[in-house]
């Protein structure tokens, strides 16, 4: 389809009529059918392994000619490994249990009726990402598990990539019985649509921006509609005074350097005073051979020299997203709570202790999405956490926070159950 389209609202406003009367559809399908429809949304991915590589293909070519970056580029490939995970991601979240449709908290009341729950889809979500192209795959797949019609607004750089896989996913919709708009990606690169997409309450239900600062800031500001979103991954990883120095290192050493691009990567470590001096040139050397940075306060400067430049008080609120570690040396367990809930953004901490009690206060009086004891930052992930793919990981308080996953993509409703029951 061409992307150049005359007028944007009227497009949008259309798409937006079709997701929702799709939306009506999805909510009352069965998860055999809804499970059906993520097999032949795989088999269909499968059957057009070359045509999907050449479509990135052009993509690829494009980006190189804008001059954008191998990083990026990396991001943008579809690779045979790439095509294989999508469908892999397919298939599992069709075994995974449907939410849709589950009663819990049912109790009885004095007036003899029962009341409780049930779970049921948000509606319509729409989801703006830049860059990787398994993402239209991934976030239609749990959209579409959880009842839920979608709309996807995929970065310009993946439009040829992302609109190949929009047709197989909309071959697979029909093979099943659904409707194709039940998944919708938006063929313009207009970012006029991202306006209109964030301001249509009555046709969408939530916005979900995976993306950089820049963009969910932006969504964040304009959006009328709900925005599920975090905006930094500041997470930070303690060493108490009680913590076992080899745990503390496995830990500090994973969470910093398995993957540095990612928001659940530890961006600043906090030591206790007592284990400073034995833990830190140990952990500054290892970080050493990975070509990490070190930025620290004049207390961890003392202790590893030259190894480690001053940090400035903007490192302790910087999520770099590079090999970059800023440190800090504390007095005690009080010291890295509030410095956590400080500066981090409510994103992942964990401390590294073997005193239960000191785990337990740091359980409770850290408020991020997700909290650890002994655990490296890297598992604050939706496949880690048993949930199967994730939409993203959310750092607000309202209803989805940390990794979302199905269960994040539903509301719930009070339902009543009586026998003629009467308020008198």
């Amino acid at each position: 389809m061409n992307e150049t389209i005359s007028d944007i609202s009227a497009y949008m406003s259309d798409l937006g009529m079709r997701a929702r009367r799709a939306s009506r559809t999805l909510a009352a399908a069965s998860t055999a059918v809804k499970d059906r429809a993520l097999h032949a949304i795989a088999e269909d991915l499968d059957q057009n392994r070359e045509w999907l590589a050449s479509e990135n293909c052009k993509d690829l070519e494009a980006g190189a000619a804008k001059g954008l970056s191998a990083a990026l580029l990396d991001r943008l490939e579809l690779k045979p490994a790439g095509i294989d995970g999508m469908i892999e991601g397919l298939r599992q979240i069709a075994a995974l249990p449907d939410p849709i449709g589950e009663i819990f908290d049912m109790k009885y009341r004095p007036s003899g009726i029962q009341v409780g729950r049930m779970r049921v889809p948000l509606g319509v979500v729409g989801i703006i990402y830049e860059s990787r192209p398994n993402v239209t795959a991934d976030a239609a797949a749990l959209c579409l598990k959880s009842g839920n019609a979608t709309l996807l607004r995929g970065g310009s750089e993946a439009f040829h990539s992302n609109q190949a896989i929009a047709a197989c996913i909309h071959r697979g919709l029909e093979r099943a019985g659904l409707p194709a708009d039940s998944v919708q990606v938006l063929a313009t690169t207009d970012r006029a649509a991202v306006g209109s997409l964030i301001s249509m309450p009555e046709y969408v239900d939530v916005i979900i921006p995976r993306g950089g600062k820049g963009l969910i800031e932006r969504i964040s500001r304009d959006a009328r509609v709900p925005v599920i979103k975090h905006l930094d991954g500041i997470c930070h990883v303690y060493v108490d005074e009680e913590a076992d120095p080899q745990k503390a290192f496995d830990v500090a050493l994973n969470a910093k350097t398995q993957r540095y691009g990612t928001c659940n990567t530890m961006e600043t470590l906090l030591v206790n005073d007592s284990m400073a001096a034995d833990f830190l040139p140990v952990i500054a050397q290892a970080y050493a051979e990975k070509g990490v940075e070190l930025r620290g306060c004049h207390r961890t400067q003392a202790i590893i020299g030259n190894n480690c430049n001053a940090a400035s008080d903007e490192d302790w609120d910087t999520e770099y997203l590079a090999p970059i570690l800023a440190i800090r040396v504390l007095d005690d367990l009080d010291q890295a709570i509030e410095h956590i809930n400080r500066h981090g953004s409510h994103h992942t901490d964990s401390i590294i202790t073997e005193n239960y009690s000191k785990a337990r206060r740091f359980l409770r009086e850290v408020d991020s999405s997700s909290v650890m004891i002994n655990a490296s930052t890297r598992f604050a992930d939706g496949f880690e956490y048993g949930l199967g793919a994730e939409i993203g990981i959310s750092t607000d308080k309202f209803h989805a926070r940390g990794p979302v996953g199905l269960e994040g993509l539903t509301s719930v409703k009070f339902i009543v159950l009586g026998d003629g029951h009467i308020r008198t």
